[in-house]
Protein backbone atom coordinates (compact mmCIF):
# COMPACT_ATOMS: atom_id res chain seq x y z
CA UNK A 1 0.00 0.00 0.00
CA UNK A 2 2.66 1.99 0.72
CA UNK A 3 3.72 2.68 -2.58
CA UNK A 4 0.48 3.49 -4.27
CA UNK A 5 0.66 7.07 -3.50
CA UNK A 6 3.24 7.22 -5.68
CA UNK A 7 2.29 5.84 -8.53
CA UNK A 8 -1.36 7.45 -8.79
CA UNK A 9 1.15 10.58 -8.62
CA UNK A 10 2.96 9.65 -11.76
CA UNK A 11 -0.14 8.94 -13.15
CA UNK A 12 -1.72 12.63 -12.82
CA UNK A 13 1.88 14.14 -13.71
CA UNK A 14 1.09 16.63 -16.75
CA UNK A 15 3.25 17.33 -19.89
CA UNK A 16 4.98 20.57 -19.80
CA UNK A 17 3.30 22.75 -22.37
CA UNK A 18 5.58 25.67 -24.59
CA UNK A 19 4.41 28.87 -23.85
CA UNK A 20 3.78 29.86 -27.49
CA UNK A 21 1.28 26.99 -27.35
CA UNK A 22 -0.46 27.69 -24.17
CA UNK A 23 -4.39 28.65 -23.83
CA UNK A 24 -5.95 29.65 -20.95
CA UNK A 25 -8.73 27.16 -19.98
CA UNK A 26 -11.02 29.01 -18.60
CA UNK A 27 -11.44 31.83 -21.58
CA UNK A 28 -14.60 31.30 -23.75
CA UNK A 29 -13.63 32.86 -27.60
CA UNK A 30 -16.89 34.11 -27.50
CA UNK A 31 -16.80 35.99 -24.63
CA UNK A 32 -15.54 39.73 -26.25
CA UNK A 33 -14.56 41.20 -22.51
CA UNK A 34 -11.98 40.11 -22.05
CA UNK A 35 -8.98 41.72 -23.94
CA UNK A 36 -6.16 40.11 -25.91
CA UNK A 37 -3.06 40.12 -23.45
CA UNK A 38 0.38 39.68 -24.34
CA UNK A 39 2.13 36.38 -23.24
CA UNK A 40 5.79 36.65 -21.26
CA UNK A 41 7.70 38.85 -23.44
CA UNK A 42 10.26 42.03 -23.41
CA UNK A 43 10.79 45.48 -25.69
CA UNK A 44 14.24 46.58 -26.61
CA UNK A 45 13.83 50.21 -28.48
CA UNK A 46 17.05 51.33 -30.05
CA UNK A 47 17.72 55.21 -30.20
CA UNK A 48 15.24 55.16 -26.60
CA UNK A 49 16.07 58.88 -26.22
CA UNK A 50 14.57 60.36 -29.63
CA UNK A 51 10.96 61.73 -29.65
CA UNK A 52 8.90 59.14 -30.74
CA UNK A 53 10.43 56.78 -28.10
CA UNK A 54 9.33 59.60 -25.39
CA UNK A 55 6.35 60.71 -26.71
CA UNK A 56 4.97 57.53 -28.38
CA UNK A 57 6.57 54.24 -27.54
CA UNK A 58 7.41 54.52 -24.20
CA UNK A 59 3.88 55.72 -22.77
CA UNK A 60 2.11 53.38 -25.05
CA UNK A 61 3.90 50.44 -23.25
CA UNK A 62 2.73 52.19 -19.58
CA UNK A 63 -0.62 52.62 -21.23
CA UNK A 64 -0.90 49.08 -22.09
CA UNK A 65 0.02 47.82 -18.89
CA UNK A 66 -2.12 50.07 -17.04
CA UNK A 67 -4.68 48.38 -19.19
CA UNK A 68 -3.94 45.25 -17.78
CA UNK A 69 -2.69 44.03 -21.72
CA UNK A 70 0.96 43.55 -20.43
CA UNK A 71 2.38 40.06 -18.48
CA UNK A 72 3.47 40.71 -14.71
CA UNK A 73 7.24 40.56 -16.24
CA UNK A 74 7.28 42.54 -18.84
CA UNK A 75 10.92 43.97 -19.77
CA UNK A 76 11.76 46.88 -21.14
CA UNK A 77 14.98 47.36 -22.47
CA UNK A 78 16.28 51.19 -23.37
CA UNK A 79 19.31 51.12 -25.97
CA UNK A 80 21.14 54.47 -26.78
CA UNK A 81 24.07 56.74 -27.02
CA UNK A 82 24.01 57.97 -23.05
CA UNK A 83 25.85 57.05 -20.32
CA UNK A 84 22.96 56.18 -18.00
CA UNK A 85 22.49 53.68 -15.11
CA UNK A 86 19.26 51.66 -14.93
CA UNK A 87 17.48 54.02 -12.27
CA UNK A 88 18.25 56.71 -14.90
CA UNK A 89 16.81 55.37 -17.57
CA UNK A 90 14.18 54.24 -15.64
CA UNK A 91 13.61 58.05 -14.33
CA UNK A 92 13.41 59.32 -18.47
CA UNK A 93 10.34 56.77 -18.87
CA UNK A 94 8.68 57.81 -15.93
CA UNK A 95 9.00 61.43 -17.14
CA UNK A 96 7.58 60.48 -20.48
CA UNK A 97 4.80 58.83 -19.03
CA UNK A 98 3.69 61.43 -16.65
CA UNK A 99 3.99 63.79 -19.49
CA UNK A 100 2.17 61.95 -22.58
CA UNK A 101 0.25 59.00 -21.19
CA UNK A 102 -2.99 58.66 -22.11
CA UNK A 103 -4.62 56.36 -18.98
CA UNK A 104 -3.83 58.01 -15.68
CA UNK A 105 -0.76 57.14 -13.70
CA UNK A 106 -0.75 54.54 -11.28
CA UNK A 107 2.19 54.04 -8.42
CA UNK A 108 1.48 49.86 -8.53
CA UNK A 109 1.49 49.70 -11.99
CA UNK A 110 4.61 51.56 -12.51
CA UNK A 111 6.38 49.86 -10.09
CA UNK A 112 5.77 46.55 -11.67
CA UNK A 113 6.95 48.24 -15.02
CA UNK A 114 10.11 49.78 -13.53
CA UNK A 115 11.54 46.27 -11.84
CA UNK A 116 11.94 44.94 -15.48
CA UNK A 117 13.34 48.37 -17.05
CA UNK A 118 17.46 47.84 -18.15
CA UNK A 119 19.43 50.22 -19.78
CA UNK A 120 22.37 49.32 -22.25
CA UNK A 121 24.68 52.06 -23.73
CA UNK A 122 26.44 52.22 -26.24
CA UNK A 123 26.79 52.78 -30.31
CA UNK A 124 25.50 50.10 -32.87
CA UNK A 125 29.09 49.44 -34.03
CA UNK A 126 30.14 48.56 -30.01
CA UNK A 127 30.23 44.62 -30.24
CA UNK A 128 30.59 45.19 -26.50
CA UNK A 129 27.11 47.03 -26.20
CA UNK A 130 25.75 44.28 -28.13
CA UNK A 131 27.27 41.89 -25.32
CA UNK A 132 25.83 43.55 -22.53
CA UNK A 133 22.56 43.79 -24.43
CA UNK A 134 22.49 39.92 -24.86
CA UNK A 135 22.98 39.39 -20.86
CA UNK A 136 20.55 42.20 -20.06
CA UNK A 137 17.96 39.67 -23.06
CA UNK A 138 19.11 36.37 -20.71
CA UNK A 139 19.09 37.68 -17.43
CA UNK A 140 15.57 39.06 -18.05
CA UNK A 141 14.71 35.67 -19.21
CA UNK A 142 15.78 34.26 -15.69
CA UNK A 143 14.44 37.13 -13.63
CA UNK A 144 10.96 38.67 -14.97
CA UNK A 145 10.11 34.82 -17.36
CA UNK A 146 10.07 36.51 -20.24
CA UNK A 147 10.48 33.27 -21.83
CA UNK A 148 12.84 34.11 -24.34
CA UNK A 149 10.68 36.07 -26.29
CA UNK A 150 11.69 39.52 -27.19
CA UNK A 151 10.63 42.14 -30.12
CA UNK A 152 13.38 45.30 -31.40
CA UNK A 153 11.92 48.34 -31.76
CA UNK A 154 13.97 49.92 -34.29
CA UNK A 155 13.40 53.49 -33.65
CA UNK A 156 16.12 54.86 -35.56
CA UNK A 157 17.19 56.75 -38.56
CA UNK A 158 16.88 54.48 -41.72
CA UNK A 159 20.38 54.60 -42.66
CA UNK A 160 21.56 52.16 -39.14
CA UNK A 161 18.53 49.99 -39.85
CA UNK A 162 21.01 47.39 -41.78
CA UNK A 163 23.74 47.92 -39.28
CA UNK A 164 21.52 47.19 -36.19
CA UNK A 165 20.28 44.09 -37.41
CA UNK A 166 23.62 42.28 -38.62
CA UNK A 167 24.80 43.24 -35.09
CA UNK A 168 21.87 41.60 -33.78
CA UNK A 169 22.39 38.54 -36.17
CA UNK A 170 26.25 38.54 -34.80
CA UNK A 171 25.46 38.35 -31.05
CA UNK A 172 23.13 35.71 -31.58
CA UNK A 173 20.12 38.24 -30.67
CA UNK A 174 18.17 37.74 -33.51
CA UNK A 175 17.66 33.60 -33.59
CA UNK A 176 15.09 32.80 -30.44
CA UNK A 177 15.82 29.79 -27.98
CA UNK A 178 13.43 26.75 -28.95
CA UNK A 179 9.80 27.39 -28.34
CA UNK A 180 10.24 31.13 -28.36
CA UNK A 181 10.22 34.48 -31.06
CA UNK A 182 12.29 37.29 -31.78
CA UNK A 183 10.51 40.02 -34.00
CA UNK A 184 12.15 43.02 -35.35
CA UNK A 185 9.41 46.57 -35.89
CA UNK A 186 11.28 48.66 -38.27
CA UNK A 187 9.75 52.69 -38.98
CA UNK A 188 9.46 54.34 -42.13
CA UNK A 189 10.58 55.47 -44.30
CA UNK A 190 11.42 52.05 -45.99
CA UNK A 191 14.02 53.46 -48.34
CA UNK A 192 13.62 56.47 -50.52
CA UNK A 193 13.24 54.48 -53.50
CA UNK A 194 12.63 51.35 -55.07
CA UNK A 195 15.95 50.18 -55.54
CA UNK A 196 17.05 51.47 -51.83
CA UNK A 197 13.80 49.34 -50.40
CA UNK A 198 14.08 46.25 -52.10
CA UNK A 199 18.17 46.34 -50.97
CA UNK A 200 16.86 46.95 -46.82
CA UNK A 201 14.43 43.98 -47.26
CA UNK A 202 17.52 41.96 -48.66
CA UNK A 203 19.43 43.12 -45.48
CA UNK A 204 16.78 42.63 -43.30
CA UNK A 205 15.17 39.40 -44.59
CA UNK A 206 19.16 37.84 -44.07
CA UNK A 207 18.44 37.91 -40.74
CA UNK A 208 14.56 37.62 -39.91
CA UNK A 209 11.93 35.87 -41.36
CA UNK A 210 9.33 37.79 -43.34
CA UNK A 211 6.66 36.44 -40.79
CA UNK A 212 9.24 37.86 -37.68
CA UNK A 213 8.99 41.80 -39.58
CA UNK A 214 6.93 44.28 -38.52
CA UNK A 215 6.66 47.48 -40.54
CA UNK A 216 5.03 50.10 -38.39
CA UNK A 217 2.95 52.76 -40.10
CA UNK A 218 1.36 54.15 -37.11
CA UNK A 219 -1.93 55.65 -39.20
CA UNK A 220 -2.97 51.68 -39.91
CA UNK A 221 -3.44 51.21 -35.81
CA UNK A 222 -5.87 54.21 -35.71
CA UNK A 223 -9.60 52.49 -35.09
CA UNK A 224 -11.09 55.08 -37.88
CA UNK A 225 -8.94 53.70 -40.57
CA UNK A 226 -9.67 50.07 -39.39
CA UNK A 227 -13.60 51.03 -39.79
CA UNK A 228 -13.14 51.93 -43.23
CA UNK A 229 -12.98 47.71 -43.50
CA UNK A 230 -16.19 47.63 -40.72
CA UNK A 231 -17.73 50.20 -42.51
CA UNK A 232 -17.38 48.56 -46.14
CA UNK A 233 -17.81 44.92 -45.04
CA UNK A 234 -20.26 44.73 -42.03
CA UNK A 235 -22.98 46.74 -43.91
CA UNK A 236 -25.12 46.55 -46.63
CA UNK A 237 -25.76 49.95 -47.28
CA UNK A 238 -22.59 51.04 -48.63
CA UNK A 239 -21.02 47.95 -50.46
CA UNK A 240 -23.80 47.65 -53.31
CA UNK A 241 -22.37 51.62 -54.52
CA UNK A 242 -19.01 51.74 -53.44
CA UNK A 243 -18.01 51.11 -57.21
CA UNK A 244 -18.07 53.15 -60.66
CA UNK A 245 -21.46 53.38 -60.60
CA UNK A 246 -22.25 55.38 -58.36
CA UNK A 247 -18.63 56.72 -57.27
CA UNK A 248 -17.90 60.03 -59.03
CA UNK A 249 -14.42 60.22 -57.57
CA UNK A 250 -12.28 59.75 -53.77
CA UNK A 251 -10.40 62.59 -52.06
CA UNK A 252 -7.64 61.42 -49.20
CA UNK A 253 -5.80 64.51 -47.87
CA UNK A 254 -3.59 64.38 -44.77
CA UNK A 255 -2.68 68.51 -44.07
CA UNK A 256 -0.50 69.05 -40.89
CA UNK A 257 -0.69 73.21 -39.66
CA UNK A 258 3.52 72.67 -38.56
CA UNK A 259 6.25 73.30 -40.37
CA UNK A 260 9.43 70.80 -40.05
CA UNK A 261 10.68 72.14 -36.49
CA UNK A 262 14.11 70.60 -36.15
CA UNK A 263 13.51 68.18 -38.91
CA UNK A 264 15.30 69.61 -41.07
CA UNK A 265 18.66 66.60 -41.62
CA UNK A 266 15.56 64.01 -42.40
CA UNK A 267 13.53 65.56 -43.89
CA UNK A 268 15.01 68.01 -46.86
CA UNK A 269 15.52 65.76 -49.75
CA UNK A 270 12.78 63.15 -49.10
CA UNK A 271 9.96 65.65 -49.13
CA UNK A 272 6.00 65.43 -48.63
CA UNK A 273 5.46 62.61 -51.18
CA UNK A 274 8.35 60.21 -50.19
CA UNK A 275 7.24 61.15 -46.59
CA UNK A 276 3.20 61.06 -46.67
CA UNK A 277 1.84 58.98 -49.60
CA UNK A 278 4.09 56.50 -50.52
CA UNK A 279 3.07 55.10 -47.44
CA UNK A 280 0.07 56.84 -45.45
CA UNK A 281 -1.84 57.73 -48.43
CA UNK A 282 -1.67 55.19 -50.67
CA UNK A 283 -2.29 52.47 -47.70
CA UNK A 284 -5.45 54.70 -46.91
CA UNK A 285 -6.08 54.08 -50.75
CA UNK A 286 -5.96 50.67 -50.57
CA UNK A 287 -7.97 49.94 -47.98
CA UNK A 288 -10.69 52.03 -49.76
CA UNK A 289 -10.50 50.86 -52.96
CA UNK A 290 -9.54 46.91 -52.09
CA UNK A 291 -12.07 44.00 -52.63
CA UNK A 292 -13.45 41.82 -49.62
CA UNK A 293 -11.00 39.84 -47.94
CA UNK A 294 -11.83 36.08 -47.36
CA UNK A 295 -11.00 36.99 -43.60
CA UNK A 296 -9.61 39.50 -41.61
CA UNK A 297 -5.89 38.04 -41.80
CA UNK A 298 -2.57 39.08 -42.39
CA UNK A 299 -2.50 37.09 -45.72
CA UNK A 300 -5.99 37.81 -47.11
CA UNK A 301 -5.64 41.78 -46.39
CA UNK A 302 -2.22 41.88 -48.35
CA UNK A 303 -3.89 39.80 -50.96
CA UNK A 304 -6.45 41.89 -51.74
CA UNK A 305 -4.29 45.13 -51.21
CA UNK A 306 -1.87 44.29 -53.37
CA UNK A 307 -4.44 43.91 -56.38
CA UNK A 308 -5.14 47.44 -55.90
CA UNK A 309 -1.51 48.95 -56.12
CA UNK A 310 -0.48 46.62 -59.12
CA UNK A 311 -3.61 48.15 -60.69
CA UNK A 312 -2.94 51.50 -59.88
CA UNK A 313 -2.33 53.73 -62.96
CA UNK A 314 -0.75 57.19 -63.51
CA UNK A 315 -1.82 59.65 -65.32
CA UNK A 316 -0.07 59.92 -69.12
CA UNK A 317 0.61 63.77 -68.71
CA UNK A 318 2.31 64.01 -64.60
CA UNK A 319 2.48 67.88 -65.66
CA UNK A 320 -0.83 68.57 -65.36
CA UNK A 321 -1.72 65.57 -62.92
CA UNK A 322 0.42 65.81 -60.42
CA UNK A 323 1.59 68.88 -58.45
CA UNK A 324 4.28 69.89 -55.91
CA UNK A 325 4.86 72.88 -53.55
CA UNK A 326 6.80 74.66 -50.88
CA UNK A 327 4.66 76.66 -48.26
CA UNK A 328 6.09 80.51 -47.89
CA UNK A 329 6.08 82.44 -45.35
CA UNK A 330 2.43 83.90 -43.97
CA UNK A 331 0.03 83.77 -40.88
CA UNK A 332 -1.68 81.06 -39.15
CA UNK A 333 -2.14 80.86 -35.90
CA UNK A 334 -1.99 84.28 -35.51
CA UNK A 335 1.45 84.60 -35.65
CA UNK A 336 3.51 85.30 -39.07
CA UNK A 337 5.51 82.35 -39.89
CA UNK A 338 8.87 81.84 -41.78
CA UNK A 339 8.67 79.74 -44.95
CA UNK A 340 10.31 76.77 -46.15
CA UNK A 341 13.93 77.94 -47.84
CA UNK A 342 13.94 80.08 -44.85
CA UNK A 343 14.35 77.35 -42.15
CA UNK A 344 17.35 76.66 -40.20
CA UNK A 345 19.04 74.10 -41.79
CA UNK A 346 17.84 74.49 -45.18
CA UNK A 347 19.74 75.18 -48.39
CA UNK A 348 17.62 78.10 -50.33
CA UNK A 349 17.79 76.78 -53.21
CA UNK A 350 16.43 73.39 -52.10
CA UNK A 351 13.46 71.84 -54.09
CA UNK A 352 12.00 69.60 -51.89
CA UNK A 353 8.50 69.41 -51.88
CA UNK A 354 6.30 70.17 -48.34
CA UNK A 355 3.14 69.89 -50.37
CA UNK A 356 2.52 66.85 -53.36
CA UNK A 357 -0.76 66.02 -54.98
CA UNK A 358 -1.17 63.27 -57.30
CA UNK A 359 -4.08 61.58 -59.56
CA UNK A 360 -4.45 58.48 -59.83
CA UNK A 361 -6.66 55.25 -61.39
CA UNK A 362 -6.93 52.20 -60.68
CA UNK A 363 -7.30 49.81 -63.25
CA UNK A 364 -10.21 46.95 -62.41
CA UNK A 365 -13.28 46.38 -63.00
CA UNK A 366 -14.83 48.00 -59.74
CA UNK A 367 -13.17 51.46 -60.12
CA UNK A 368 -12.01 52.05 -63.91
CA UNK A 369 -12.38 55.81 -64.96
CA UNK A 370 -12.98 56.74 -61.10
CA UNK A 371 -10.17 59.39 -60.04
CA UNK A 372 -8.48 59.03 -56.78
CA UNK A 373 -6.82 62.07 -55.78
CA UNK A 374 -4.06 62.01 -53.15
CA UNK A 375 -2.85 64.88 -51.23
CA UNK A 376 -0.77 66.10 -48.12
CA UNK A 377 1.30 69.17 -47.27
CA UNK A 378 2.36 70.95 -43.87
CA UNK A 379 1.65 74.65 -42.85
CA UNK A 380 -2.20 73.72 -44.36
CA UNK A 381 -4.91 75.60 -43.24
CA UNK A 382 -5.30 72.95 -40.33
CA UNK A 383 -4.51 69.50 -39.29
CA UNK A 384 -6.62 66.81 -40.49
CA UNK A 385 -6.66 63.44 -42.42
CA UNK A 386 -9.83 62.80 -44.08
CA UNK A 387 -10.94 59.98 -46.76
CA UNK A 388 -13.78 61.20 -49.17
CA UNK A 389 -16.22 59.14 -51.67
CA UNK A 390 -18.05 61.75 -53.40
CA UNK A 391 -21.25 60.19 -55.26
CA UNK A 392 -22.07 61.50 -58.59
CA UNK A 393 -24.79 63.58 -58.81
CA UNK A 394 -28.60 62.74 -59.56
CA UNK A 395 -29.29 62.08 -63.19
CA UNK A 396 -32.23 63.60 -62.99
CA UNK A 397 -33.74 66.20 -60.96
CA UNK A 398 -37.23 67.11 -60.90
CA UNK A 399 -36.48 70.45 -58.89
CA UNK A 400 -36.10 73.67 -60.39
CA UNK A 401 -32.49 74.57 -60.65
CA UNK A 402 -33.05 77.51 -58.82
CA UNK A 403 -34.36 75.26 -55.61
CA UNK A 404 -30.90 72.87 -55.28
CA UNK A 405 -28.37 76.20 -56.30
CA UNK A 406 -26.36 75.18 -52.54
CA UNK A 407 -26.85 71.44 -53.07
CA UNK A 408 -23.51 69.52 -53.74
CA UNK A 409 -22.69 65.98 -54.11
CA UNK A 410 -23.45 63.31 -51.76
CA UNK A 411 -20.19 62.03 -49.99
CA UNK A 412 -19.21 59.74 -47.06
CA UNK A 413 -16.43 61.06 -45.29
CA UNK A 414 -13.77 59.27 -43.23
CA UNK A 415 -12.35 61.52 -40.51
CA UNK A 416 -9.14 59.29 -39.62
CA UNK A 417 -7.84 62.72 -37.13
CA UNK A 418 -8.17 64.29 -34.99
CA UNK A 419 -12.00 64.28 -34.23
CA UNK A 420 -12.13 60.25 -35.42
CA UNK A 421 -15.52 59.29 -36.82
CA UNK A 422 -17.64 59.72 -39.74
CA UNK A 423 -19.90 62.35 -41.89
CA UNK A 424 -22.44 61.58 -44.49
CA UNK A 425 -23.71 64.20 -46.90
CA UNK A 426 -26.79 64.35 -48.55
CA UNK A 427 -29.65 66.89 -49.56
CA UNK A 428 -32.60 67.78 -47.66
CA UNK A 429 -35.44 70.08 -48.08
CA UNK A 430 -34.92 73.48 -45.77
CA UNK A 431 -38.13 73.99 -43.90
CA UNK A 432 -40.42 76.63 -45.03
CA UNK A 433 -43.40 76.87 -48.50
CA UNK A 434 -40.79 76.68 -51.35
CA UNK A 435 -38.77 73.44 -52.48
CA UNK A 436 -35.69 74.71 -51.45
CA UNK A 437 -32.97 71.72 -51.34
CA UNK A 438 -29.47 72.03 -49.70
CA UNK A 439 -26.32 69.83 -48.14
CA UNK A 440 -26.89 68.52 -44.88
CA UNK A 441 -24.69 66.53 -42.99
CA UNK A 442 -25.32 63.58 -40.43
CA UNK A 443 -22.00 62.98 -38.04
CA UNK A 444 -21.14 59.61 -35.90
CA UNK A 445 -18.23 60.40 -33.60
CA UNK A 446 -15.70 57.94 -31.78
CA UNK A 447 -16.20 59.75 -28.47
CA UNK A 448 -19.85 60.44 -28.32
CA UNK A 449 -20.76 56.67 -29.46
CA UNK A 450 -18.58 54.50 -27.46
CA UNK A 451 -17.58 54.86 -23.83
CA UNK A 452 -14.38 53.73 -24.16
CA UNK A 453 -12.00 55.93 -25.32
CA UNK A 454 -9.72 54.73 -28.79
CA UNK A 455 -6.56 53.97 -28.01
CA UNK A 456 -3.38 55.44 -28.93
CA UNK A 457 -2.44 53.86 -32.29
CA UNK A 458 1.14 52.81 -30.80
CA UNK A 459 -0.57 51.18 -28.08
CA UNK A 460 -2.36 48.75 -30.91
CA UNK A 461 0.64 48.42 -32.74
CA UNK A 462 2.84 47.83 -30.25
CA UNK A 463 0.49 45.26 -28.79
CA UNK A 464 -0.11 43.36 -32.18
CA UNK A 465 3.82 42.78 -32.45
CA UNK A 466 3.93 41.35 -28.89
CA UNK A 467 0.62 39.16 -30.00
CA UNK A 468 2.81 38.29 -33.30
CA UNK A 469 -0.72 39.88 -34.82
CA UNK A 470 0.20 41.18 -38.82
CA UNK A 471 -2.86 42.55 -40.13
CA UNK A 472 -1.96 46.41 -39.55
CA UNK A 473 1.47 46.09 -40.85
CA UNK A 474 2.44 46.59 -44.27
CA UNK A 475 4.30 43.70 -45.99
CA UNK A 476 7.71 44.08 -47.82
CA UNK A 477 5.48 43.60 -51.09
CA UNK A 478 3.57 46.81 -50.81
CA UNK A 479 6.24 48.85 -50.01
CA UNK A 480 7.61 47.59 -53.08
CA UNK A 481 4.87 48.16 -55.16
CA UNK A 482 4.22 51.84 -53.58
CA UNK A 483 7.64 52.97 -54.49
CA UNK A 484 6.30 51.22 -58.16
CA UNK A 485 3.83 54.25 -57.91
CA UNK A 486 5.73 57.17 -56.88
CA UNK A 487 9.35 56.17 -58.55
CA UNK A 488 7.50 57.94 -61.54
CA UNK A 489 6.41 60.77 -60.44
CA UNK A 490 9.66 61.58 -58.50
CA UNK A 491 11.79 61.47 -61.21
CA UNK A 492 9.48 63.45 -63.11
CA UNK A 493 9.60 66.39 -60.46
CA UNK A 494 13.89 66.04 -60.51
CA UNK A 495 13.58 66.80 -63.86
CA UNK A 496 11.07 69.82 -64.24
CA UNK A 497 10.93 73.24 -62.40
CA UNK A 498 10.87 73.89 -58.95
CA UNK A 499 7.84 73.56 -56.30
CA UNK A 500 4.94 75.96 -56.69
CA UNK A 501 5.15 78.73 -53.72
CA UNK A 502 1.83 78.58 -51.07
CA UNK A 503 1.44 81.11 -48.16
CA UNK A 504 1.50 79.48 -44.68
CA UNK A 505 -1.89 78.89 -43.53
CA UNK A 506 -3.44 78.36 -47.07
CA UNK A 507 -4.66 75.40 -48.31
CA UNK A 508 -1.98 74.57 -50.81
CA UNK A 509 -0.53 76.01 -54.20
CA UNK A 510 -3.13 77.48 -56.99
CA UNK A 511 -1.78 75.12 -59.01
CA UNK A 512 -3.57 72.14 -56.92
CA UNK A 513 -6.75 73.84 -57.56
CA UNK A 514 -6.20 73.98 -61.51
CA UNK A 515 -5.42 70.48 -62.10
CA UNK A 516 -8.89 69.19 -60.18
CA UNK A 517 -11.03 71.98 -62.17
CA UNK A 518 -9.28 70.79 -65.50
CA UNK A 519 -11.27 67.73 -64.59
CA UNK A 520 -14.40 69.88 -63.24
CA UNK A 521 -13.66 68.77 -59.61
CA UNK A 522 -12.82 71.28 -56.87
CA UNK A 523 -10.88 70.04 -53.56
CA UNK A 524 -13.23 69.37 -49.92
CA UNK A 525 -12.64 71.99 -47.81
CA UNK A 526 -11.85 69.89 -44.50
Amino acid sequence: MSDKPAKDAAEVRLPVVPATDWLNPLRDARDRRLPRVAGPSGLVIFGVTGDLSRKKLMPAVYDLANRGLLPPGFSLVGFARRDWEDQDFAQVVHDAVREHARTPFREEVWQQLAEGMRFVPGDFDDDTAFKQLKNAVEELDASRGTGGNFAFYLSVPPKFFPKVVRQLKKHGLAAPPEGSWRRAVIEKPFGHDLESAQRLNAVVHDVFEPDQVFRIDHYLGKETVQNILALRFANQMYEPIWNRSYVDHVQITMAEDIGIGGRAGYYDGIGAARDVIQNHLLQLMALTAMEEPIAFDADALLTEKLKVLKSVRLPEDLGAHTVRGQYAEGWQGGEKVIGYLQEEGIDAQSKTDTYAAIKLEVDNRRWAGVPFYLRTGKRLGRRVTEIAVVFQRAPHSPFDSTATEELGQNAVVIRVQPDEGMTVRFGSKVPGTSMEIRDVTMDFAYGESFTESSPEAYERLILDVLLGDANLFPRHQEVEESWKILDPIEEYWTEHGRPAQYASGSWGPEEADEMLARDGRSWRRP
